[in-house]
């Protein structure tokens, strides 16, 4: 890749950011593409973060995605908020064409299950009520799912998670519950937004076990790293249909490129990029 006076820059800002898996996707897309882009991260401390905003607009720059512990708080220097990313409350890609926030990541799931299976009209059960779930029980009323059903160990995270979906005007049928008392003999989609499984805590007991699957089940675990976790193991040994947590990084990386860029994402090449990167 070669770096010229008329690069166009995006990036990763949080902290810290060395271990992201953003660049060779993104960076092997442009390359794909021969696009005139480079995507790099940057380390920034969250008091430097209105600074660093104000700064990479100065420096036209092009986009940025944005992580932990930035996704919130960044949304109070922005023009302007996305209507779905503003129900989540928390921004992971900015458009510097408009100062725009957007929240890819429901998305990102959203497109992760569907190479399998619609989500519409679905009856689906969310493990887990952090940012995570969040953005994806947005995008799952937004999608059409008919019930939604959000399970935490810390039953008043759940509550207020279902109740703030509820009022989004999305869906009408929204529940909630405790982790341990999970029942999937109704449910279409299970999805894991929790760490359960997550490395190093490879060999946890998995937040379901197979016998509480079934063969027509689809099973989303957004955790990538391993690849198959203990959770889409079970789902392999009950005959249900495993989803793979690198699916929703390379989908909401995916989104934020064609905002970026205006063009259609090389999703076999940032694919292809992301499994050489983690070695799997």
């Amino acid at each position: 890749m070669e770096i010229k006076g008329s690069t166009n820059v995006v990036g990763l800002i949080g902290h810290p950011v060395e271990h992201s898996f953003s660049p060779p996707m993104h960076n092997a897309a442009f390359k794909k593409l021969d696009m005139d882009y480079v995507y790099t991260a940057f380390d920034v401390n969250p008091q430097d973060l209105e600074n660093a905003i104000k700064g990479a607009e100065a420096l036209n720059i092009k986009g940025f995605n944005v992580t932990i512990p930035h996704k919130i708080e960044v949304m109070k220097y922005l023009n302007e908020i996305d209507e779905v990313a503003k129900l989540i409350g928390a921004v992971n890609t900015i458009d510097f064409k408009d100062l725009k926030g957007y929240n890819t990541d429901g998305i990102g799931a959203i497109k992760a299950i569907e190479e399998v299976t619609s989500v519409k009209n679905k009856n689906v059960v969310v493990a887990g009520a952090g940012g995570a779930s969040r953005a994806i029980s947005f995008y799952l009323a937004k999608y059409g799912v008919d019930t939604l059903t959000i399970l935490n160990r810390n039953v008043e995270k759940a509550q207020k998670l279902s109740e703030d979906v509820l009022k989004s005007g999305l869906i009408d049928n929204v529940e909630s519950g405790q982790i341990n008392d999970m029942d999937l003999g109704d449910a279409d989609i299970l999805i894991n937004t929790t760490p359960v499984g997550m490395h190093p805590n490879v060999d946890v007991d998995p937040i379901a076990s197979s016998d509480k699957m079934h063969e027509d089940l689809v099973v989303f675990d957004a955790v990538y790293n391993p690849n198959e976790t203990v959770l889409l193991k079970e789902a392999i040994k009950a005959d249900a249909i495993p989803v793979y947590g690198i699916k929703m990084l390379l989908y909401q990386g995916a989104e934020s490129f064609e905002i970026w860029t205006g063009k259609k994402a090389p999703i076999d090449v940032m694919e292809d990029a992301l499994t050489k990167y983690l070695r799997l």
